[in-house]
């Protein structure tokens, strides 16, 4: 066993969205910040953009099983490096929308109230929005919860076919907008920018630089500090507590084959709403027998990853788009006339390649049909509430492993989402290539190619150590910080009382910076 030489001021488990935005917070306290990262640094090499590297051999996929409650295999969609999940995310950045902060009526069921308002996060929403260069226009999403200041760059525009269906949804009387993005992009000056709005963004580590993940924006600037030090696959197995259980005085870290010990004033978990849940289950002691913060029970409870789904609309008109990522429809998020219930949101993925299709399609279509698919096809991201249910959670099995149970709810929002987009893709006008109409009747003949993302999709997972006011259904405070002890706080989305239906990014980014304020307090 190795024994740590120095005692840290603050220990920050995991580099993600939550973990480095916190790090590059409290990086200019001068206080001792000892980061751990279970994975490495994503390597900057040619296989960062190849499809076939990437989603068909998930080269960059935690290699890792976990199992569904019937002890089947489940090889998560996750990734272990620094910078967490952002590395490959598709960095749209929404914030929630006011109404997400109450409790919101569904069709499926409730979703709870949060602790705090969205005024109380908006100030961090915009700090957030600097810090990983968000693009876009305040205003034009009907939705837009409102903000005292624009965004920080100009929306990302729109390519000529995208630029029609903007359009297009316009004259039927929706109010689409640019979807705020958080890349490296200066349109009028574009030998500044990093990025090169290429079509491996959504998914993809980015080679130059370009997107503004949680290493570029948060832990590589932290590290410039001479306070601040980072420890790469270091697996962090367990926390222990001091006699009274109030404290956690050990962080138990396997790295490099060796068992390590590290302990700090304050330990902070981020590392992924169902590791984040499965660490403090493993961390069960005497004075905390269902593990770790876990008197309430709720810990590893209510997780939710939303319903998701991504729809192909293919038609005669080809799309040439490369960078697909930037339009966005809002006016079914709250419900409509004919469904007075929250329905969700409507953007897109990365433009669909045929290597891509090829993972999810059966084995025997052949090669020519996908690359015809993909050159004809918009490549929409669905996206509705699911509600916390206490019966989908995070538990382990007798070596310790994550066991995930999950069935969905709140289904009827998402068909009725994914209806009213194919009857709005069904009204298209002309076609901007080929000068005629290229979309009606096409549609009307269900060319339209949907799947549901499955349970190893677990990039929006949130929800397993609920923050809340009563330390009787809640893990953590307000704050953030465990009701039962006195150093432990947690920053990823485990914290999301209810899971809107934007992706969390950006509210975990702001909430990092405001769980920052408070601990620069307590740290003084």
């Amino acid at each position: 066993m190795t024994d740590t030489t120095n005692r840290h001021d603050v220990i920050i488990i995991g580099t993600g969205a939550g973990g480095g935005t916190l790090a590059r917070r409290l990086a200019p306290s001068g206080k001792r910040i000892l980061l751990l990262e279970r994975g490495d640094f994503v390597p900057r090499e040619k296989e960062n953009w190849d499809p076939r590297a990437v989603n068909l051999e998930g080269r960059y996929q935690a290699r890792e099983t976990w199992r569904t409650v019937d002890g089947e295999a489940l090889h998560p969609h996750t990734n272990y490096g620094v910078g967490g999940n952002t590395k490959m995310y598709g960095a749209a950045l929404f914030r929630l929308r006011r109404e997400d902060f109450g409790e919101l009526r569904h069709h499926g069921g409730v979703s709870p109230a949060w602790p705090i308002s969205y005024d109380d996060l908006e100030p961090y929403y915009r700090e957030a929005e600097r810090l990983y260069h968000v693009h876009g226009q305040r205003g034009e999403d009907p939705t837009d919860p409102g903000s005292p200041e624009p965004y920080p760059h100009p929306p990302v525009s729109h390519e000529p076919r995208l630029a029609q269906l903007s359009e297009d949804l316009a004259h039927q009387g929706l109010r689409p907008f640019h979807t705020p993005l958080g890349i490296m992009l200066d349109e009028r000056n574009r030998r500044a920018s990093r990025c090169i709005r290429c079509g491996t963004c959504d998914g993809y580590p980015c080679l130059v630089g370009g997107k503004s993940d949680a290493q570029t924006c948060a832990v590589d600037p932290a590290l410039e500090y001479p306070n601040v030090m980072l420890l790469v696959n270091a697996k962090v197995t367990r926390l222990e507590t001091s006699h009274s259980g109030r404290e956690v005085t050990r962080v138990i870290v396997e790295r490099e084959g060796q068992r390590e010990e590290h302990s700090a004033s304050v330990v902070v978990v981020s590392a992924g709403a169902i590791n984040s849940a499965a660490l403090l289950l493993r961390s069960a002691s005497d004075r905390h027998p269902a593990g770790l913060a876990n008197g309430s029970g709720v810990v590893g409870r209510h997780y939710m990853g939303h319903v998701n789904s991504v729809q192909m609309a293919i038609s005669r008109c080809p799309n040439p788009t490369v960078f697909q990522k930037t339009l966005s429809v809002n006016d079914w998020y709250l419900g409509d006339d004919a469904f007075p219930h929250p329905m969700g949101h409507v953007s897109f993925v990365g433009k669909l390649d045929a290597v891509t299709l090829r993972g999810g399609a059966p084995p025997l279509v052949p090669g020519f049909t996908l690359e015809l698919m993909a050159r004809h096809s918009l490549d929409f991201w669905l996206t509705s509430e699911d509600l916390p249910d206490p019966e989908n959670r995070v538990t382990l099995d007798r070596d310790g492993n994550v066991v995930l149970a999950y069935r969905p709810n709140n289904e009827e929002a998402h068909r009725q989402l994914t209806a009213r987009l194919k009857a709005s893709m069904g009204r298209q006008r002309t076609c901007p290539i080929h000068g005629r109409d290229c979309h009606r009747g096409l549609f009307a003949r269900s060319l339209y190619v949907g799947q549901r993302i499955p349970l190893a999709g677990v990039a929006h997972q949130n929800g397993t150590i609920r923050f809340g006011r009563d330390p009787a259904t809640s893990a953590l405070d307000p704050s953030c910080k465990a009701h039962e002890l006195d150093n432990l706080y947690v920053v990823d989305a485990s914290f999301f009382p209810s899971s809107g239906a934007v992706n969390p990014a950006l509210t975990v980014m702001a909430n990092a910076l405001r769980v920052g304020d408070h601990l620069l307090d307590r740290l003084r």
